[in-house]
């Protein structure tokens, strides 16, 4: 059974974890430059991670964690312990669109993130975090969860940067994994404001384009969407179809899976 992340999280791959180990190799140090949940540095045991994105609440929350679980743990049950009221989770919101002190913006994030519809996190183009309200019963404080991630992150180092100044820092030994936004399967599946500067077309030509490049002396693993743009973007990659759970935008009694590319280094690529 997968380990489980303080954090919801659309297109988390803890549930997808038995089919992406055996995909991931052996090496020293794994480096992610797209973060999101951290399920995979979660459920991997490299000596050494580097954790990267380029949305700064959501390395901060990872940093505060590392520097200083217990405090962040009592900083975040206090908003928990406020209340479960649509008005009180638009209110918080509101404060944490204009809260400039970014370790009560860490604390925040995680409540918006179990309170906020679906674990959606969606920014304006003014950069507010803009999700609505859950609507749930009773929103999990995940204090196991922080505790064990909070250990982990002991080998971890987090950073926020863009890919590009991630993969400048890959080194000789590291396996590169990166799980970026997807190239939509349809108009209406276009799903790419993670943060306000969006991720673009051109954002998905300059990732396999580096991830190409490296690959001739890097182990790396990529995943996106099964379509045939990210088949040819990966065609000098090993091609593999996984299947993935999906929690947003299915509708209730229909097939709930969705198929994802894993493309691989290293080895024949598909024809």
């Amino acid at each position: 059974m997968a380990v489980k992340t303080p954090l919801k999280w659309v297109g988390s791959k803890a549930r997808l974890m038995p089919q992406l180990l055996p995909h991931l190799p052996k090496g020293k140090r794994l480096v992610e430059p797209f973060a999101g949940s951290c399920a995979v540095m979660m459920n991997t045991d490299y000596e050494e991670y580097l954790i990267a994105d380029v949305n700064p609440d959501l390395i901060h929350l990872y940093q505060y964690i590392q520097m200083d679980k217990e405090q962040f743990i009592q900083d975040a049950r206090r908003f928990f312990e406020l209340s479960n009221e649509e008005v009180a989770y638009y209110k918080l919101r509101a404060s944490f669109n204009i809260e400039p002190e970014w370790q009560w913006r860490a604390a925040m994030f995680l409540y918006l993130n179990r309170h906020c519809y679906g674990g959606i996190c969606r920014y304006n183009q003014r950069g507010h975090f803009n999700v609505p309200y859950g609507c749930y019963k009773k929103p999990y404080f995940p204090e196991v969860e922080i505790r064990a991630f909070a250990e982990k992150a002991k080998r971890a180092t987090f950073i926020c940067a863009s890919f590009e100044e991630t993969l400048q820092l890959v080194r000789p030994g590291d396996v590169v994994y990166c799980d970026p936004p997807y190239i939509p399967v349809n108009p209406t599946a276009n799903f790419t404001q993670y943060h306000t500067d969006g991720f673009t077309q051109d954002d998905q030509l300059r990732l396999a384009s580096l991830l190409h490049q490296l690959s001739a002396d890097i182990s790396v693993v990529a995943s996106n969407s099964d379509t045939h743009e990210a088949h040819n973007l990966y065609s000098h990659f090993t091609r593999h179809t996984l299947t993935a759970p999906r929690s947003i935008g299915a509708a209730k009694g229909s097939d709930s899976s969705v198929g994802e590319l894993l493309a691989v280094s290293g080895e024949n690529a598909h024809v």
